[in-house]
C-alpha cells in the first residue's frame, strides 16, 4: 500500500520513482531514514528550538558516540570540508571571518597529493582558498609533502578513501609532517562509517577535522557532521548559519548553508541507531537480499555473480558479469532496458557487469528486481 502511494505521488507531480539499487547517491536522493528516525524529526515540529543550543548538544552527542572532542552538524559533508577550511583560515578572529573569501596574506593554500585528486576537492576552496597539487603523474613522496608545506599552508586535504593508494603518503604519515609544521589535516571520510571501529579511527589518529555524510548512517541526505579538535570546530560553528546571525555580526560566509531542526535531531538519532545496531544481522540481510536478487537469474546464459564490497558503506553489492557473447543481452541493453520501465531500476556499472546495491533498496522492491533482470537475462 506504500509503495503504491509513492508511487501515484510522484506521478502526481510528473517524476518517475526510482527503485535506488546504486546506494547513498545524492543525485538519487541519498537515503532513506528509519521508523524512529522519521519519529524524531516528526516530534521534533511540535516545538521550536533556540538553534544555537540545539546544534551546542547535537554536537555534544555526537562528539562523545564518535569519540571527538567535539562535533557540529553540517549541511552535508561537503558543507563541513567548506566550513573546515574556513574555520582552519580564520578561526574566530571577527575580522578575518568578515573578509572572507578574501584570504589575500592568510595561509591560504590547500595541499592535495598528486594521487588524491577526486570529484570533492574543490568543496574546501569555495572560502577563498587555493588547491594546490603536490607531486606529479600520480606520485608523491614524504619529501616533496614536507618541503610543499609553508607559511601561505592551510591544510592538507586528505580523502580518506584512498588512504594506501600507490604513489601516495598514508595518513598517519601526512599527520607527523603536518603537525611537525603547526598546519592540521582536513579529512574528508564522507562514507567512512563502518566498521564501527573505521568510524571512530580518524580523530583517535589525531586527524584534526574529520568530515562525514549523515546520509551513510541513515541520516538525511542533507545533513553531514564536522568533528575534530574542538578550537577548530568552535570557529566553524561562528561561521556557520546560526553563527552569522548570532556572534558574527552578520559576516559570516557560511549563511547558505542552513539546516531544519528536525535535520538536527535527524542526525543525533542515526548516529545513535548506528552505535546502536547490530550490524553483523545488517550485513547478513544485505547478503540475503542480495541471493534473492541473485536466485531467479542464477542460469541465466552468459552471467556469473559474486557478491563483493565496493566501499565501506557498501559491505554487500551483488556482480552480476555479462558475457554480450553467450547472454540475451548485453550489460548495457540491460542496464537501459531497467531505466525505461516505471519504476526505474537504477543500478552501479562495470565495464560488461552490473552492481546491484540493495543497501537503499526498499525491503520487498529486490523482488521487483529479479523479477525484471529474470525478464530481461533468463
Amino acid at each position: 500500500m506504500q509503495s503504491a502511494t509513492m508511487t501515484s505521488i510522484w506521478e502526481e507531480i510528473g517524476v518517475k520513482p526510482v527503485i535506488n539499487a546504486r546506494g547513498h547517491n545524492t543525485v538519487l536522493g541519498g537515503s532513506t531514514p528509519t521508523p524512529r528516525i522519521k519519529e524524531a524529526m516528526e516530534a521534533a515540529e511540535r516545538y521550536y528550538v533556540d538553534m544555537n543550543a540545539l546544534l551546542e548538544r547535537s554536537g555534544e552527542i555526537c562528539a562523545e558516540l564518535i569519540g571527538a572532542e567535539a562535533a557540529y552538524v553540517t549541511p552535508g559533508a561537503a558543507a563541513a570540508m567548506a566550513l573546515g577550511a574556513a574555520a582552519i583560515v580564520a578561526g574566530t578572529d571577527m575580522e578575518k571571518i568578515a573578509r572572507l573569501p578574501d584570504t589575500a596574506g592568510l595561509p591560504n593554500k590547500v595541499l592535495i597529493q598528486a594521487g588524491h585528486h577526486y570529484s570533492y576537492e574543490r568543496a574546501p576552496t569555495i572560502v577563498g582558498t587555493k588547491l594546490v597539487e603536490v607531486g606529479a603523474n600520480g606520485q608523491t613522496t614524504a619529501q616533496q609533502l614536507d618541503a610543499a608545506i609553508g607559511a601561505d599552508t592551510a591544510t592538507i586535504l586528505f580523502p580518506a578513501h584512498l588512504d594506501g593508494k600507490e604513489g601516495t603518503v598514508p595518513l598517519k604519515q601526512v599527520l607527523e609532517i603536518a603537525h611537525a609544521k603547526g598546519v592540521p589535516v582536513l579529512v574528508d571520510a564522507a562514507g567512512q562509517i563502518y566498521p564501527l571501529e573505521r568510524f571512530k579511527s580518524w580523530t583517535a589518529m589525531g586527524c584534526d577535522l574529520v568530515c562525514f555524510g549523515a546520509k551513510y548512517f541513515n541520516g538525511p541526505n542533507s545533513a553531514g557532521l564536522l568533528v575534530g579538535r574542538r578550537d577548530l570546530v568552535k570557529a566553524a560553528s561562528v561561521q556557520g548559519f546560526i553563527g552569522f546571525e548570532t556572534v558574527a555580526n552578520r559576516k559570516a560566509f557560511g549563511r547558505p548553508l542552513k539546516l531544519d531542526r528536525q535535520e538536527i535531531v535527524a542526525v543525533v538519532v542515526a548516529l545513535q541507531e548506528w552505535f546502536a545496531m547490530d550490524h553483523r544481522r545488517r550485513v547478513a540481510r544485505l547478503e540475503q537480499r542480495c541471493e534473492a536478487i541473485k536466485r531467479p537469474i542464477a542460469n541465466a546464459p552468459g552471467c556469473s555473480f559474486s557478491i563483493v564490497e565496493i566501499h565501506a558503506s557498501a559491505p554487500k553489492v551483488l556482480r552480476i558479469e555479462i558475457d554480450p557473447s553467450k547472454a540475451k543481452r548485453s550489460a548495457d541493453e540491460v542496464d537501459a532496458a531497467l531505466r525505461e520501465g516505471s519504476p526505474q531500476i537504477l543500478v552501479n556499472r562495470e565495464p560488461n557487469a552490473l552492481l546491484v546495491n540493495p543497501n537503499t533498496v526498499w525491503e520487498g522492491d529486490e523482488e521487483i528486481i529479479a523479477q525484471r533482470l529474470r525478464a530481461l537475462l533468463a
